[in-house]
């Protein structure tokens, strides 16, 4: 746990103002998708816990970045 929230604190907590409860409710439900689905991690070969998408190679094709938490964090995928 202790890990998780280092990662939370440096990742999200350092970089935004949070305005009150319900926005840090707002903002750590959407970490946590991002984390959850989309995050790299390198103790699971660099493979999110449970993945929403899969993940991008990014050598071959044109890739296109989505913006998280009003572009404080970045997920990039493969172009359609």
């Amino acid at each position: 746990m202790e890990r998780f929230v280092l990662t939370v604190r440096t990742e999200l907590a350092d970089r935004m103002l949070i305005l009150g409860e319900r926005h840090l409710h707002a903002v750590l439900a959407e970490y946590l998708w991002h984390y959850n689905g989309r995050r790299p991690h390198r103790s699971r070969e660099l493979c999110p816990p449970r993945p929403t998408h899969p993940v991008a190679n990014l050598g071959f094709q044109r890739i296109k970045r989505q913006q998280v938490l009003g572009g404080l964090i970045n997920e990039y995928e493969r172009a359609a």
